[in-house]
């Protein structure tokens, strides 16, 4: 799993991009609301630190989307 920051969230449209740890703001990942685990899309928020995995988008292979996201215990 990888770490990241949500950059984006769009709640009206049920997506947002997560900027991956080490991106520079560069590579940010696309996530549809179906993607979210745990709590839940409407429990995240803009800067909230998530893991997540990466794999082909099957709309274009060649662009990279987030899935599995879900919000990281910053308690631990």
């Amino acid at each position: 799993m990888a770490l990241g920051t949500i950059k984006t969230i769009r709640d009206d449209r049920g997506f947002g991009f997560v900027a991956p740890d080490g991106s520079n703001g560069r590579n940010d990942l696309f996530f549809h609301r179906s993607a979210v685990e745990g709590n839940g899309f409407d429990q995240l928020h803009e800067g909230q630190r998530v893991s997540f995995e990466e794999e082909p988008d099957p709309r274009d292979p060649s662009r990279r989307r987030a899935v599995r996201v879900s919000p990281v215990d910053d308690e631990m």
